[in-house]
């Protein structure tokens, strides 16, 4: 830790996981924040699922231009661009007057968030080209650490206060990074100017379109995809499941919410060691292993404690990006390295969106627990699918 920590490429790898921190803190507001904005735009549970959909398909979309524009500008315009962006349309969820503008603000600040994910990892391989999963490690678990530490405090402001301000308060946070991030970021990294490529010409997609399909780009790819529909489905309904039909309070809900996330503050730098250690192959099939075990026995689980114990075994899951992420990252040419990993995480995301309005309907028709199972074995086609990864 020391180690990745110095210099002046630990000063810039702060700067970025604060920036992750918030941008993915803020979008995870969202699950805790369903019930106020259930009860303001008269909500059902299949609509609610919906507009986390459009958060993550707008995430999800924002992934291509946010790759090109980090291989043809650099990180640091493109991370500072998208902390102002999640400023201004948080602004517009606060003060959406319909449903309708709720719907289109929130798929604007999911496009602004999802242009920060590429830069941030584009930037790591040249950083630190011999601990990229160490490092991606790290960034990672600055996304936990914020989605254990934001949304249960927007519950509370929501609570004491106005729900607005669970969203709110983040407005002047972003602007700040944005300013911190201007400051700290390299302007332009010197493999931009070495390997800049001629746009998105058909011989630039037909090359593109030749590295993707490789067995080591397609197997995890399509571990990222089932890892991401499950992620997605169950932290959009996890806190609902638990008041709705295990009987929790909101606040022990929101309470073993943030543990999932808080466990992946260890889970995600381990298992970017392990990565670096044991390849992406091993790790995948421990990551995954937690979340066939954890959904099959959630169903039949009661109590506090006992929930916290599946809440633990589930969390083992949020290892499976930086594993697989990082994997990506090596395989992938350095040329088309933001635009390539752009489009992978665009598919990925696009598919994992559809979770929480599956979810959600599910729910609404009386299949809570039954979704829960399809997860089970959604998590037992990634672990399959692992095994398929070809040896670094």
């Amino acid at each position: 830790m020391r180690e990745l920590l110095s210099g002046r490429r630990g000063t810039v790898l702060i700067a970025i996981s604060c920036g992750w921190f918030l941008s993915m803190g803020v979008r995870m507001i969202y699950p805790v924040m369903l019930p106020y904005l259930q009860t303001a735009y008269d909500l059902d549970l299949t609509t609610a699922g919906l507009l986390l959909t459009v958060l993550f398909f707008a995430y999800a979309v924002g992934q291509l231009p946010g790759g090109v524009l980090a291989d043809k500008v650099g990180e640091r315009i493109i991370l500072s661009l998208s902390m102002v962006i999640a400023a201004v349309t948080l602004v517009l969820v606060i003060r959406s007057p319909s449903s309708l503008v709720l719907f289109v603000a929130t798929a604007l600040f999911g496009f602004g968030t999802a242009l920060y994910a590429v830069g941030r990892y584009t930037i790591l391989p040249r950083l630190y080209p011999e601990q990229i999963g160490a490092a991606n490690g790290m960034t990672a678990s600055s996304q936990d650490a914020g989605q254990s530490v934001l949304p249960p405090l927007a519950g509370v402001i929501a609570a004491g206060l106005y729900w607005q301000l669970g969203f709110g308060f983040a407005v002047p946070l972003f602007l700040a990074m944005a300013v911190a991030l201007w400051v700290i970021t390299p302007t332009r990294t010197s493999a931009h100017d070495e390997n800049d490529t001629d746009g998105l010409s058909v011989a630039t997609l037909r090359y593109i379109g030749s590295v993707l399909r490789q067995p080591g780009i397609v197997y995890p790819t399509a571990v990222l995809v089932l890892g991401l529909f499950i992620w997605q489905a169950f932290t959009g309904f996890y806190p609902t499941y638990l008041v709705q039909q295990k009987g929790l309070s909101t606040s022990l809900a929101s309470g073993l919410f943030g543990l999932f996330f808080a466990l992946g503050i260890l889970i995600k730098p381990l298992s970017g060691s392990a990565y670096d250690r044991f390849g992406a192959r091993r790790s995948v099939l421990v990551v995954s292993s937690g979340p066939v075990i954890a959904f099959l026995v959630l169903p039949f689980s009661d109590g506090f404690w006992v929930l916290a114990g599946v809440t633990a075994l589930v969390s083992t899951l949020l290892g499976f990006a930086t594993v697989t992420e990082p994997y990506l990252l090596e395989q992938l040419p350095v040329d088309i390295r933001g635009t390539g990993f752009g489009i992978l995480r665009t598919i990925a995301f696009t598919v994992g969106a559809l979770g929480p309005v599956v979810f959600g309907a599910a729910a609404d028709r009386g299949f809570f627990d039954e979704a829960f199972m399809a997860l089970a074995v959604i998590a037992g086609a990634m672990l399959l699918l692992g095994l398929r990864i070809p040896n670094a």
